[in-house]
């Protein structure tokens, strides 16, 4: 199994992409990278780890806060990855923190029956 880090945060109708990204595999963990608004108002039936941003700081410092809340969970060399949701800041920051953590990475995003990679 792959663990999955996606991004959710603004967009509009982009929640419901993610959560079907969420349900259509098995993933052995799930980051959601967000603004603290999304902590409030998003849930789900499937455990989920947030890993919390503030949208004003600047990318440089978005990295060390993507990194140091998720350095020692993630547990494999590769995560999958989806966008569909947030800003192209987010977007960069979640991209270098995941390269400077030393993973690989793959773009994801919900199939009819299972994951498409792109």
């Amino acid at each position: 199994m792959t663990e999955l880090i996606a991004c959710l945060s603004t967009g509009k109708g982009t929640w419901k992409k993610v959560v079907d990204l969420i349900k259509c595999y098995e993933w052995e963990q799930v980051f959601l990278v967000a603004p603290e608004f999304a902590l409030k108002k998003f849930s789900m039936d499937r455990p989920i780890e947030f890993v919390v941003i503030d949208q004003n700081k600047n990318v440089e410092q978005l990295v060390l806060d993507i990194t140091k809340q998720m350095k020692e969970k993630i547990k494999g060399t590769q995560v999958a990855l989806n966008f569909v949701s947030g800003s192209g800041k987010e977007h960069m920051a979640v991209i270098s923190a995941v390269l400077k953590m030393g993973l690989a990475l793959r773009l994801v995003m919900p199939g009819k029956e299972d994951v498409v990679e792109v």
